[in-house]
């Protein structure tokens, strides 16, 4: 396996791309029509922007995509200068082929400083004749709002466990591998509707063993069992504070699993113990102050031990 599978399994049609039926749609649409507008792709990591724009592309302009089209990561290239003479040498030639424009993506174009997007603002308007932008990002919020008014605006959204599902059999068929279901739910759940990193803990785990159960997944993803954290908030609530303190130490330190990691797990496994709603409420509180601790510089360990004091607490009614 020397190739990394999201490149070697990155969809080439508009149809193979899943969980963004409607966007897809609309932009091939678009696509047949051969005049697209201005595109910006907004959206979680690993939902498809990028090759929906790749696929648009080779669409459009068959075997000659590549002498019509700039690919610019603008997390790298953010400076004004850039947008000045790479993209604006690009999009004053005229394009090869039927189709009238070339096309520029710009990834990761919430990265762009506000005055190269200032700049990309009139390069849009006065090169387009000759020149179509799509522009990604994670958040259409940090793009200013003359260019979102430019564009037509795709809103991304995390994929669903059966998209996930689907394109992990299509994997494991190609890859000659067996894979449990409950290694899927694992999968998904460790990649939080990411595709792209659902396919690299999926790599990561086949290079271990061609037969994939839930364990083994667990183990390449380092996060906390919710069976393990019930275990720890199970003697929290019933005010054993000393068994829990241990056994979460025994957690972070034999499992490698890591404050934050273990702070998400006790997020989600609070919502099935059972406590009074309001409880619930307060406890998802005191969750949120100790990650925004752990993440400002504090100890992750004393941190969580005064979280799991918060749970003896509520288990004690006080």
């Amino acid at each position: 396996m020397s190739e990394i599978w999201t490149e070697k399994y990155r969809p080439g049609k508009f149809e193979d791309v899943v969980g963004q039926d409607e966007i897809v749609k609309r932009v091939k649409a678009l696509t047949n029509s051969l005049n697209i507008p201005h595109l910006l792709f907004a959206g979680p990591p690993g939902t498809g922007k990028s090759t929906l724009a790749l696929i648009t592309v080779k669409d459009l302009y068959g075997d000659k995509w590549r002498e019509n089209y700039l690919e610019l990561n603008a997390s790298d290239e953010r400076g004004i200068q850039i947008v000045r003479e790479k993209v604006k040498n690009f999009a004053r030639t005229k394009s090869l082929g039927n189709v009238p424009f070339k096309v520029i993506f710009l990834d990761e174009a919430d990265a762009l400083t506000p005055e190269a997007q200032q700049a990309l603002r009139r390069t849009m308007e006065n090169y387009s004749a000759t020149c179509r932008f799509i522009l990604s990002c994670n958040y259409s919020s940090k793009i200013i709002d003359p260019i979102q008014s430019r564009c037509a605006i795709f809103r991304f959204k995390l994929l669903e466990k059966k998209d996930v599902e689907k394109i992990i059999t299509k994997i494991a068929v190609s890859e000659k591998i067996t894979i449990t279901s409950e290694a899927v739910s694992v999968l998904y759940e460790g990649s939080e509707g990411d595709c792209r990193k659902c396919i690299n803990l999926l790599q990561a785990t086949a290079s271990i063993s061609p037969s994939i159960g839930a364990d083994l997944v667990s183990t390449i993803l380092s996060s906390a069992k919710p069976k393990d954290i019930r275990v720890v908030l199970d003697y929290a609530l019933a005010g054993e504070f000393q068994e829990a303190r241990e056994k979460l130490l025994d957690l972070m330190l034999k499992e490698s699993v890591s404050g934050q990691d273990v702070i998400k797990s006790i997020q989600k496994e609070i919502w099935n113990l059972p406590v009074e709603p309001m409880i619930k409420v307060k406890l998802t509180e005191k969750t949120g102050e100790a990650e925004f601790r752990i993440v400002e510089g504090s100890d992750p360990f004393i941190q969580l031990q005064a979280l799991i004091a918060s749970f003896v607490l509520a288990g004690l009614g006080k």
